[in-house]
């Protein structure tokens, strides 16, 4: 599956986060491949930040990672940079945003 989620930087923070970006840890790129991702890729525009996920289930993905302790210490580093963790749907499940249309 693919998923599309939609973030943001803080304005005063976007160095930082590209910086973090350029030295994620082996580790945490294994735990996301183990937990079922095949491809991550984040695009940044102004401090919107625009991620396109390929994995086998989101919500496990999430789960599988939600305590991992190198991903808890990953979270804990980007909660200082963004100002949205995730995209929830309207009924509050990690769901990504909405396909509009598709070639």
């Amino acid at each position: 599956m693919r998923i599309a989620l939609h973030t943001k930087v803080r304005a005063d923070r976007v160095e930082q986060y590209e910086s973090a970006h350029r030295a994620v840890p082996d580790e945490l790129t294994a735990a996301i491949r183990a937990a079922g991702a095949e491809s991550w890729t984040i695009w940044r525009s102004g401090t919107d930040l625009f991620h396109v996920i390929e994995c086998e289930d989101y919500a496990r993905l999430l789960a599988e990672l939600e305590h991992h302790p190198v991903n808890v210490a990953w979270q804990a580093r980007m909660a200082g940079l963004l100002d949205v963790e995730h995209d929830y749907s309207e009924t509050g499940a990690a769901s990504g945003l909405p396909v509009v249309w598709e070639l």
